[in-house]
């Protein structure tokens, strides 16, 4: 069987934004690769690309993923907002 193919859906200035971005992606199913230079990390570089990091994921869930990093944080329904919209749960 052969390796899907990844493609990069979003790049860091470091390793903090890319872990952010890959726990949305993990969370709603979509496997992630980070992708970076090792002495950036090792070193703590963000010089000429040494600290870029590339979130990859397969090839048929990019445009999934694309759109779930390009929500707003407050985009998510919360509970608060479910309960106001269901008549039901007047009190």
């Amino acid at each position: 069987m052969s390796e899907p193919k990844l493609v990069t859906v979003y790049e860091s200035m470091g390793m903090l934004g890319a872990q952010v971005v890959q726990g949305k992606l993990e969370a709603y199913g979509i496997p992630v690769l980070l992708k970076y230079e090792s002495a950036g990390l090792v070193f703590g570089l963000t010089v000429d690309g040494l600290g870029t990091v590339e979130v990859q994921v397969p090839e048929d869930r990019a445009e999934e993923a694309e759109a779930l990093i390009s929500e707003a944080p407050g985009d998510e329904p919360s509970a608060d907002a479910d309960a106001d919209a269901n008549p039901a749960n007047e009190k």
